[in-house]
């Protein structure tokens, strides 16, 4: 029987520690209005544990109690995961989720589908393309299941705290995913769907990490994002911008508004006011809003004159 060495024991203990942090960070999150429904949701601590918990004392100390009782019950990196799913079900409304459509080839019909074995063959197709990578799932309603994705590389561990989330509805097409810090994963990702919707079976599948996009995987907002890259090309070009770092507008125009009455349409003395945009390259920061989806495309000419009039500082005023 094989001795227990020093070295095993410190490497259990950085585990531990490992997890412990996972658990913190991800109860941290958690509002403390929220906590108890949470908690109850993931019953992975009893209800005689949550009521020796004072959930009216600071929310450090709380979270320290909590963390306690996740050790106590021999809590694992699942576990934690799995808590962190629950966090991410009850605010899904805060993710920004794309939406894949898998479509059958001519003449295959639908396969009868289980559940407990997408699971496992789905793990196993990830971790033999990426062997760092950790899996956790959590079934829900009306047949749809969530899973959690915490990548690594060939050579570092997972990164638990930027996972992807995918919540996939059992014998449909659809597999909706949020948006993941490591963009290169996602060919990998719906690669893997598409492998599951094949009638080829799951587990005889091998894939590569230089896959491309399957050409029956449709991006459901393809088309937009593709007006959205064309028009910000047109304005900005496909070269490098360059380096401005603020632009300033000052604002001398009377109050215009479609509404009747009020102190400001009295007003006969123009409104003034100043504007400044700073950015340590402004130009390619307004470049790429657009394309991350926090700017409507096309920006405001206002933005996009500053490279053809050679200017970054703006007079505006009635004409």
């Amino acid at each position: 029987m094989r001795s227990e060495t020093a070295g095993d024991v410190v490497r259990a203990k950085e585990m531990d520690e490992t997890v412990s942090e996972f658990f913190r960070r991800t109860i941290l999150k958690i509002p403390l209005t929220e906590m108890m429904t949470i908690l109850k949701t993931w019953n992975f601590l009893s209800e005689n544990q949550l009521q020796t918990v004072n959930f009216r004392q600071r929310k450090e100390s709380l979270v320290q109690d909590l963390v306690l009782l996740c050790e106590e019950n021999r809590a694992s990196l699942n576990d934690a995961a799995l808590l962190d799913i629950i966090y991410t079900q009850f605010h899904r409304h805060q993710k920004v989720w794309d939406v894949f459509q898998m479509s059958k080839g001519p003449g295959e019909d639908t396969d009868l589908f289980d559940m407990e074995q997408f699971k496992s063959s789905f793990k196993k197709i990830l971790k033999r393309a990426l062997k760092n990578v950790t899996v956790s799932f959590r079934d829900a309603e009306e047949n749809a299941v969530w899973i959690r994705i915490a990548w690594g590389t060939q050579y570092g561990k997972p990164n638990q705290y930027k996972p992807a989330y995918v919540v996939y509805y059992s014998q449909t097409p659809y597999a909706f995913t949020s948006s993941s810090q490591l963009k290169s994963n996602l060919p990998l990702l719906g690669q893997t769907f598409e492998t599951h919707n094949s009638t080829t079976p799951l587990q005889e599948r091998s894939l590569g990490l230089d896959i491309n996009m399957d050409s029956r995987i449709i991006h459901e907002n393809k088309t937009e994002k593709e007006r959205v890259q064309r028009v910000t090309q047109e304005i900005f070009g496909d070269y490098p911008q360059p380096r401005l770092e603020f632009a300033q507008y000052k604002l001398e125009t009377k109050f215009k508004s479609d509404l009747n009455g009020g102190i400001l349409a009295e007003r006969e003395e123009p409104l003034r006011c100043l504007v400044k945009f700073s950015s340590p390259h402004l130009l390619e920061a307004l470049k790429s809003l657009a394309p991350a989806g926090i700017a409507d495309a096309p920006l405001s000419p206002l933005l996009t004159c500053i490279p053809n009039k050679g200017m970054n500082y703006f007079k505006i005023r009635d004409k």
